[in-house]
This record gives C-alpha cells, sequence and structure tokens, in this order.
C-alpha cells in the first residue's frame, strides 16, 4: 500500500510515518519544511514540501496513492479565525477533492476532542457529544472539518476520523514542554486544587490507532473515534512525578482556578490590543485544560477498530522524559533506541 501522510513534519504526522514505514509501506510525507522531514526521507519515505492550501499541490502530493492519513492542519490557541479555518477546512476540502478526483478510495482523517472541550468538566465523552459552544477557533474549524469529512463519507468516500487526547512522546513539542519552560521560569503553579484527571495518550498508541483505521473493515467506516490510553490519571500529581525523573523540584504552590482564568483573560485581552498581537504567555484553554476533569470514552475504537493501547501512560512518560533528557535528540537518533526497547 501506498500512502500520503500529509503534515509528516509535525509531531503525529511525523512519528505515524515513521511507523508506517517501519510496517513496510510506501510512505509519502506532505509538509511545508522539507527539512523537518529529511530523518524521514533517510528511512525511505519520499518527501515532498508544499503548501496544502494550493489545490494543485493537494493533487501532486496524493497521485498514486492507495489511501491518505491526513495529518496536516493549524494547531494551538492563538491567531486569527481565517488562519484556523484555511489550515484545517479549506486544507482537508482540497484533501477530500484531490482523492475524489484521483479515486483515491481511504482517508484517515486526524480530529482532535478539542470539539468537545467547552471548559467544563467532562468525563467519559463520546464521539456523539457536542458543547454549547466551541472555547477556540481550533476546536471551531477542526469541527467543521469533521463534518466535510464525513460528508464525504455519505458520498461514497472511505472515511474514518480519530479524535485522539493529549498526545505524549518523544517529539512532542506541546504538551509537557510548555508546561517544563514554565516551570523553569518559575511562573508555573498547580491550577485549581490539582485533583483533575485527564487522558493522556502515548504517540505509539495513536500511531497504532491510524493503522488501524488504514486496515478497518467497511463496517467501521464512516464515523469518528476516540482515542486515548482509556486509563485517566490524576494531572498534577503525574505532572510532578515527571518532575521528579527529570531531576526538577516538584510543583506545591496552587493558584485558585477562578485567579488564572482572570489572568489569562487580560493577558490574551493585552495581546489583542498590542500591534503585531503577538502570542500572551498564558491562555484561558491552558488555565482550563490543567484544572477540569476530560476523559475520553474509547469503547467504540476498541469495538469496530480492535484497538487496545500497548504503551502505558506511565511508560510514554518515560519515553518523553528520555527524550528531553537526551536534549530533544533528533528522532533519527532515538527512535532506533525505542525499537529497540520495544523488543
Amino acid at each position: 500500500m501506498r500512502i500520503l501522510v500529509t503534515g509528516a513534519s509535525g509531531f503525529i504526522g511525523g512519528r505515524f510515518a515513521a511507523h508506517a514505514l517501519a510496517q513496510g509501506l510506501q510512505v509519502v510525507c506532505s509538509g511545508r519544511q522539507m527539512a523537518a522531514m529529511g530523518w524521514l526521507a533517510e528511512r525511505g519515505a519520499e518527501c515532498i514540501a508544499g503548501d496544502l492550501l494550493d489545490a494543485a499541490f493537494a493533487l501532486k502530493a496524493s497521485a498514486g496513492c492507495d489511501a491518505v492519513v491526513h495529518c496536516a492542519g493549524a494547531v494551538g490557541t492563538w491567531g486569527s479565525y481565517q488562519h484556523f479555518y484555511d489550515a484545517n477546512v479549506r486544507v482537508t476540502e482540497h484533501i477530500i477533492a484531490a482523492m475524489q478526483q484521483q479515486q483515491i478510495p481511504r482517508l484517515v482523517h486526524l480530529s482532535s476532542p478539542s470539539i468537545y472541550f467547552d471548559g467544563q468538566h467532562h468525563r467519559d465523552v463520546s464521539e456523539d457529544f457536542k458543547p454549547p459552544r466551541f472555547f477556540d477557533h481550533y476546536g471551531a474549524t477542526k469541527y467543521l472539518a469533521d463534518q466535510k469529512v464525513l460528508a464525504a463519507g455519505r458520498q461514497g468516500l472511505e472515511v474514518i476520523a480519530l479524535r485522539p487526547r493529549l498526545v505524549i512522546g518523544a517529539g512532542d513539542t506541546s504538551v509537557f514542554p510548555r508546561l517544563l519552560r514554565a516551570h523553569q521560569s518559575g511562573r508555573l503553579r498547580i491550577i485549581g486544587r490539582g485533583d483533575n484527571r485527564v487522558d493522556l495518550t502515548p504517540v505509539e498508541n495513536v500511531s497504532q490507532a491510524l493503522l488501524l483505521a488504514l486496515q478497518a473493515p467497511s463496517t467501521a467506516l464512516g464515523r469518528a473515534y476516540n482515542i486515548s490510553n482509556g486509563d485517566p490519571v490524576a494531572f498534577w500529581p503525574t505532572f510532578n512525578r515527571l518532575l521528579g525523573t527529570l531531576g526538577m523540584p516538584p510543583l506545591t504552590q496552587h493558584m485558585p482556578y477562578a485567579l488564572a482564568y482572570g489572568l489569562a483573560s487580560i493577558a490574551e485581552l493585552k495581546a489583542r490590543l498590542t500591534p503585531g498581537q503577538p502570542e500572551p504567555a498564558i491562555f484561558r484553554l491552558g488555565m482550563a485544560v490543567m484544572a477540569r476533569d476530560f476523559n475520553l470514552d474509547i469503547s467504540a475504537a476498541r469495538e469496530h477498530l480492535g484497538y487496545v493501547p500497548t504503551v502505558s501512560t506511565e511508560e510514554g512518560i518515560a519515553r518523553f522524559a528520555s527524550w528531553w533528557q537526551a536534549g530533544m535528540s533528533a528522532l533519527a537518533d532515538y527512535l532506533p533506541a525505542v525499537d529497540a526497547h520495544r523488543r
């Protein structure tokens, strides 16, 4: 099977591309920066750099493929609605159009459980949950992208959308690294009581879920699936164990949630009023994510995809810690050690 992996210059896309190569698939990688995909080219991937907002590039990248794993998109919490709409919705439209034109049968779409999040506590969230409001542009536009994918499924494309929660591991640049840098600067506090429980999902399990979606039977098509370890953990005690592994002092000071949220609101307002609108140091979303219970029901993925998490949360954190202690070394150097460990 020859597959296109979009967003291969990013964390999840890159790690999945490497996993697919290891499984013997022919992999075409697309991303905006060729340099970020060099390590995948060394492993045998065909890499092509370009912007999927260009419909012609989407056609070029997907030519000759049997399936597409669509991991490209805008992530984060800061930016205009148009920025997120272009990267998450229009790009997805271009991928779907290219596949339909070239009769590529299967699309696996990397969605996000951010479409469920509204800043409140939620436990065992199922795929049909829709919040009364989206928290930010990212969640709103990922939801719209999902609708485009599922509509294409009703028109004959074989589609599956996956929604993995808080993906961790070697190569992660967002979940733990942001918190570690804030801790190193002395700015980080435990938000709220510190007993909220969340899902953390090792990237290896996400890669396995993406591969299962590529191979899924017709009975599993046309819907979205939550992906996590199905084992929510207490976020702040877990983070403190990571700090201990890294030889850093634990967090002990708390900040009331209302105060943290208020400070983040002020920081965002100041950034919007500043020329150029620079990204603020703290966000309301970050305060909510770090203080609220939020975990997913993964029973549908277990039943229809045969998904079983194989890397524990603890092992995923340990692998991140090893990579971080190695100075966030190039994944090309790090991953062989992981493969040897798994054997």
